[in-house]
């Protein structure tokens, strides 16, 4: 694994020396830095049933879903333009199952790796199915006199996302408190 160094010059008993630290170490200093300069930190949550109430109390959500076997982050009313979906027409709504995070601005909700069903519900509004720029594919083979050219255009769907939808959870399952 290749690593980057950042470099430091640090005072150190009225003469100066270089430290060499790792840009991890140098992320976990300022993550450790801002959580601890934070005025109202996010209260531990010891069940889902409390990490739902504390997220219900906050102004707006995102959520981290997959569609496509893509992750996507998204919020309500976003616009996001996925590879062609058969079989869906214009206005059809769809619901993402796969939802692997939930959260707002203080606090997060994570599955391992997706949330349970149910537990938060997000739908999707098909708004209309198009196509992308004019791709040009060449094929060629040098002293062989043959050259190729297809063109192609992709097709996309365009998707608006709607509320994000907190449910209640059918068991409580115990939350994880990770420190960073």
């Amino acid at each position: 694994m290749f690593f980057f160094f950042i470099f430091l010059v640090i005072a150190h008993g009225g003469h100066k020396r270089r430290a060499a630290i790792s840009v991890r170490q140098a992320a976990k200093r300022c993550l450790t830095t801002v959580s601890t300069s934070s005025s109202a930190a996010a209260p531990a949550a010891s069940s889902t049933h409390d990490a739902i109430a504390y997220l219900r109390s906050q102004p707006s959500h995102y959520v981290v879903a997959s569609l496509v076997g893509h992750k996507y982050l998204l919020a309500p009313r976003d616009l996001l333009t996925v590879a062609h979906l058969r079989d869906v027409r214009v206005g059809d709504r769809l619901r993402l199952s796969e939802i692997h995070e939930v959260g707002s601005r203080d606090f997060t909700l994570r599955g391992a790796p997706m949330l349970p069903e149910g537990l938060v519900g997000v739908e999707a509004t098909v708004v209309e199915h198009t196509k992308g720029a004019m791709e040009r594919i060449v094929k060629f083979k040098r002293r062989k006199h043959y050259k190729k050219t297809v063109t192609h255009k992709q097709g996309y769907t365009r998707l608006r996302i709607g509320p994000i939808q907190l449910g209640q959870p059918k068991e409580q399952i115990p939350m994880q408190s990770i420190e960073l």
